[in-house]
């Protein structure tokens, strides 16, 4: 604990006097008797002011979480802290959304006052951002050419390279990666856990594919080719699951980013999220989970507000506003492995038994 070294007051700590001159509107320094002031900039200054800041916040959070998974061992008692910083993360974000909010107090006419001042200048040029995405897992390769194109055209070679060389380091997905793959429980002497999973999951399809054909005659044509198709496909999405080649073929067409043991340790963690040793890391895929639905839901809400200011402008970054924000909401997610864990989980009732000395070793007291 830090002790008290004197007096302190509050203006100096916060720095307020630079801090509050930060905001200084370009129409102010342009303005004239028949073109004043736009009163909107300031708001549009402050809000990204305070993107920034929040987003400074965010970074501190999460290159504390990934220090910790560097490490060649992720300790237990370290689990309660990544929880608490990725949740905060996310409050975070709740509240950046809202920002959105007060940015559309602005009417368009307002915008449209100062918004010539603004070219080339765009959020594409928010490194603080960019470094957010890196860090998370979203690389460059990772996006559509558009979208790298703008990720690193409007930006200052000194920021370019400061970009790239965040992308030879390990990622928040990758540091996951890693810990998942060296995570025990699923294999032991005597003891194959996937093997029994893989009998649980032919007794399940059986019973779908017995329950299809016995309503075939309450089925249309059409209905019949969906519902097999559908189960055809189900069977597909576990095969691959287990096959290292498929699962590869996968990866290489980006519908997977986990490997293949990261995948199925992630599965396990899942499906016994209630055993006392896998609760937390649960907690944490639930907290990395709402990191990436409440970015997505930011990109959507973002770009809507484009539309609302912009209609079908460019945008003043020279992308093509609304529509290649929407494009990037829909293209650029992390942690869809995580999501679609859903696919392949079964009801409790129908899960595999865990032999009792696996069992002691998640419970913490064993």
């Amino acid at each position: 604990m830090h002790k008290n070294q004197g007096p302190v007051y509050y203006n100096d700590y916060l720095k307020l006097d630079s801090f509050l001159d930060c905001q200084q509107p370009l129409s102010r320094k342009h303005a004239d008797p028949e073109n004043p002031e736009a009163h909107d900039e300031t708001l549009f200054i402050v809000v990204h002011q305070a993107y920034e800041l929040w987003f400074k916040q965010i970074l501190h959070d999460l290159n504390s979480v990934m220090a910790i998974f560097s490490k060649p061992q992720v300790a237990d008692n370290e689990f309660g802290f990544i929880i608490q910083r990725l949740d905060r993360i996310t409050k975070i974000q709740e509240m950046l959304l809202s920002y959105l909010g007060i940015l559309e107090t602005m009417t368009p006419m307002d915008f449209l006052e100062f918004r010539s001042l603004l070219v080339p200048a765009s959020g594409f040029q928010s490194t603080q951002f960019r470094e957010i995405e890196i860090k998370l897992g979203l690389n460059t390769n990772n996006r559509e050419s558009i979208d790298r194109e703008f990720f690193m055209g409007r930006l200052t070679e000194k920021d370019r390279d400061k970009l790239a060389a965040l992308e030879n380091i390990p990622s928040l997905l990758k540091l996951v990666e890693a810990w998942l793959e060296r995570m025990p429980f699923t294999a032991t002497n005597n003891f194959n856990f996937w093997e029994e999973y893989k009998k649980t999951i032919t007794h399940i399809l059986k019973g779908d594919a017995d329950t299809i054909h016995a309503n075939m005659a309450n089925l249309s044509e059409a209905d019949k080719k969906m519902q097999l198709e559908n189960l055809r496909m189900t069977q597909e999405n576990f095969d691959s699951l287990f096959n290292t080649e498929e699962h590869h073929k996968i990866v290489e067409a980006g519908k997977r980013k986990l490997s293949q043991k990261a995948m199925l340790n992630a599965l396990f963690i899942a499906l016994y999220r209630d055993e006392p040793m896998l609760a937390m890391p649960y907690q944490m895929f639930s907290a990395m989970m709402d990191i990436d639905e409440n970015f997505t839901t930011w990109r959507y809400r973002h770009a809507l507000l484009a539309q609302r200011m912009l209609g079908s402008k460019i945008g003043t970054g020279g992308s093509s506003g609304h529509q290649y924000l929407k494009k990037a909401a829909d293209n650029n997610r992390v942690f869809m492995d995580l999501f679609n864990l859903s696919t392949f989980l079964v009801p409790r009732s129908q899960l595999p038994a865990i032999p009792s000395e696996v069992r002691q070793k998640l419970n913490f007291n064993a």
